[in-house]
Parts: C-alpha cells; structure tokens; sequence
C-alpha cells in the first residue's frame, strides 16, 4: 500500500462547504438579453395568445410522464432498503490513557461514545452490522428511520471478518431488507450505498443514500501502520462511503442487500471513489454461526500456504504450499509441501491472501477444488478446526500465554503462524507493556517466537539481566512494536 493512503473504519470530522449553482439567472441579466426574449416570442407568435397545438400532450400528463422517467431503478431500489437501515449509537467504557508507558496507579475509566449503520434481516429484529461499529460497547441503541428508538443485545461478533449481530428487544413490526448475493455480481454494474454519515450531526433517522458502481471483486485490503485487520475478498465501489455509513447494506440495482459497508482508503479522510463492503454470502454466514453457536465454526483444510516469489516492486508471482497437516482433508487428497497452488475454487492464486479469503467462504462439509501444479485437480471437502492441545506457559504469576497451532492460528483469523498467545494478563502488566488478551508475541528484542515455551524463556532472560527490551506483537492483524520497556525494580 502507497504509505500516503490509509484504510478508514473509522472517520473523522470535517467540514463541508455547499455550492449553489444560478446558471439559469445568467441568460437574462441584461436588458437586451430580456427585450431578445420578448422579440423572439413576438415573432414566434405573430402577437397571438400562446395555445397548445392539437395533440400537444395536457400539463398533467406530462408531469405525469416525467414522474415515471424520475423513478429510476435506483430510486426503486433506496425505497426498497432505506426503511431497514438502522442508525446505531453505542457507549463505551475506556481507560484513561497513562500519563507515561510505566505508570503504576489505577487510571480512572471514562465513558465515549461512537455511531454507525446497520441493516434489518429478518422481521424478529436481526440486525448486521460490522465488528467495530460495536466494539467494546457497554451499550447500544438502535434507531429505524421511523424514528422509533430500541435497546440492542450484541449476540456476536468476529473480528476477524468485521462481522457482528445484533438482536433489538422487544421488537415488533419492524421493515426487513431483501437480500440478495454477491457471487454474481458484474463489475460496472450499478450500486447503492445507504447508511447514516455523520449520525447525530444530522439531526434525521433518515438513510441517505449515494449511487456508484462495482469498481471491482476479490479485493485484499492490506493495513497501513495506523490501521487495524485485513480485509479479504472486498466488493469495491466508487458510491461514496462516509463516516458513519460502516455497517450498513450496499445495495444492487434490484434492491437486494449485496454487501456491508466497512471502509474506505483515503488521504483526506473523506470518500474519495475507493469504498470497500463484505460480500453478504461470507456476511450471512458468520451472522448464522453467531446465532447458532456463539462463536465462527471456520472450515479447515489443513495446508498453510506461502509466496513463491515475489519481483522488484515485493509482489507476489505465485503460491506455494508451505505445510501439510498429516491426516488433514489436503493431507489425504495427496497434497505435498513444496507443490505450487494454481487455483482454489476457480480462483487463481496469486498470493497467499488469495487463499486465506477463498477459506473464508468455506464451511465445514463445502468441498473446494484445488488445482496443484503436477498433479491432477483435487476435491477437498472441508473439516471442521480440529481440536488442538497447544502448550500453555504461566510466567510470572502475570501473564500465561499458549503456544499458536495451526487450528488457533485458524479459529482467530491470526495472520501470523507462529509466536505466543496471550490468554491471560494481568492489569499492572497490561499498563506495563501495553499487551492485551488476544495479542500474539512475536519477538522480544531481535529474538523471533515460535512457541509459548520461547516467549517465557525471553521475558525472563529480559528480567534477570535487567535491561531494557522491546516487544513486537500482533493484534488485530498488524504488527505492533513498542517503545523501550523495563521490569520495575
């Protein structure tokens, strides 16, 4: 990603300036410009009262005529979906930032709020909406464009995919959005984008909507140093995404729901023609796990993948398969280490995110098939994550952490493969480091972690020599690295 480009979940404030346009008052400004006006009517009426020629259409009928012409499919299709589209205000409980890295006292909380968008699916007050509209929220409230106010339960939400569910209490009589599918969608056709910019900044439950076209499929959306979480298999549009219009419906020309509106790139903050949405299919799926099971059930099928080569510029030429689980659905299919991966699916893959999005649309018992350089195109039909016993290591009574397996690395969304988990942590030492439950250790100083085993070792090498270090992370699928840390005396 060119550095002077950043993916925006999240927007800030700006202001807008509006332009009116008079072009019409430009023509008659001048007194000849007007007495022009009045001969050439002169001479077209020779005098006479102006009348309709015979079979002139009637005024009623003609604006009749224009109404029709104006209901364009698009309007047709904002009408459809507006009524669903929800605006969705949270509160949040977050710590005061410390006054420096190492600061020991107890820093108070302070409550902030966000907003965003959402749609309906289903008449019991189902709402989707994306992970990070809701993170971390201690509570949420839920208004339809009828102004009508409801408390929402967060059912679940998966960071991984910025996917998450909300189910609104006490619902009744509720507008759903008509779905539709993303897997046949045409570049170029059209799209509608429909959300709440900005929230209570504008004062109206009311959607807006804006129009553009599908600017592309399959996009991967690689995080810049300030962002958060990669973004595979994007629907790609120029209808201008604003802030606030995360996690409501892009919409196609039918008024279906194809996607969920989840970030931008831009350099100014604003939208800029380059508008990115979750496919509904992958969405919908995630959205049933939740519902169902509390959590994502990911498909598996027990090959790691990783670049063949990559030229000048640090683009990818191929992929390569990497590694093997012995007894896995690759595994069994006769799939060996070394082997290049042509295509997945039908898709071809160019590099290894190629791959991580086409798992993404997988469930256990979908078969896939691969195309393998060498051999035979095989059908893989997908498991689901085997449960794995990883090493779990405590380390001074404040921190326990658990060694990456293939199936964790899965379950997570993890882009990393190898390193330690953190799964416990104290607060001192979350004020300390700046770790967090969820974060993988990666390297602590220049030493590289491959297992829970190796992060403890490191730590306590760091304490017994009593020497600053640093530590490098991954969390939310970037990496991470802080300052110079040291143990308190």
């Amino acid at each position: 990603m060119h550095p002077a480009w950043t993916l925006r979940p999240t927007f800030r404030k700006r202001n807008h300036n509006m332009t009116i346009c008079n072009v019409q008052l430009t023509f008659f400004r001048t007194p000849i410009a007007l007495a022009l006006l009045a001969g050439s009517i002169g001479l077209a009426t020779g005098g006479c009262e102006l009348m309709p020629r015979d079979g002139a259409v009637p005024p009623a009928a003609t604006a009749q005529s224009i109404s029709q012409s104006r209901t364009t499919a698009i309007v047709r299709a904002a009408q459809t979906v507006a009524p669903a589209v929800v605006t969705i205000a949270v509160r949040r409980r977050e710590r005061v930032r410390r006054r420096s890295f190492f600061d020991d006292y107890y820093l108070p909380f302070r409550e902030t709020q966000g907003l965003g968008s959402g749609v309906i699916i289903d008449d019991g007050g189902t709402v989707l909406t994306n992970h990070h509209v809701v993170d971390g929220a201690t509570e949420i409230l839920v208004t339809l464009p009828d102004a009508r106010d409801f408390n929402a339960r967060l059912v679940g939400s998966d960071p991984a995919t910025d996917i998450a569910v909300l189910s609104l209490q006490n619902a009744s009589d509720v507008p759903v959005a008509p779905l539709g599918t993303a897997r046949d969608l045409m570049i170029g056709e059209w799209t509608v984008a429909i959300g709440n910019p900005f929230g209570g900044l504008i004062s109206n439950p009311e959607p807006t909507v804006t129009a553009g076209v599908v600017s592309a499929l399959g996009r991967h959306i690689v995080p810049g140093d300030d962002d958060e979480g990669f973004h595979l298999g994007m629907i790609q549009t120029d209808a201008s995404i604003n802030p606030g219009n995360s996690g409501g419906p892009l919409v196609n020309a039918l008024g279906q729901v194809i996607g969920i509106n989840a970030s931008i790139l831009s350099r100014s903050g604003g939208s800029e023609g380059l508008g990115f949405a979750i496919p509904i299919d992958r969405a919908l799926r995630i959205a049933s796990d939740l519902v169902r099971h509390g959590e994502v059930r990911r498909a598996w099928l027990g090959l790691d993948v990783d670049a063949v080569e990559a030229d000048d510029f640090g683009r990818s030429r191929g992929v390569r398969v990497a590694r093997v689980t012995p007894g896995s659905p690759a595994g069994e299919a006769g799939i060996r280490p070394g082997a290049r991966l042509v295509s997945a699916g039908g898709t071809r893959m160019a590099t290894p995110l190629d791959y991580a999005a086409a798992l993404l649309e997988l469930r256990a018992g979908d078969r896939i098939e691969l195309a393998v350089e060498g051999m035979d195109a095989v059908l893989v039909e997908a498991a689901s994550l085997p449960s794995v016993s990883a090493e779990r290591v405590e380390l001074l009574r404040d921190l326990e952490v658990v060694t990456v397996t293939p199936g964790i690395r899965a379950e997570r969304g993890l882009a990393a493969s190898e390193g330690a988990l953190v799964v416990e942590i104290s607060d001192l030492l979350v004020r300390r480091t700046g770790l967090a439950r969820g974060d993988v250790l990666l390297a602590v100083n220049n030493a590289r972690l491959r297992t829970a085993r190796d992060a403890a070792d490191a730590l306590r090498r760091t304490q017994q020599s009593g020497r600053p270090f640093v530590l490098v992370f991954e969390r939310n699928g970037r990496v991470v690295r802080t300052g110079l840390l040291e143990w308190a005396s």
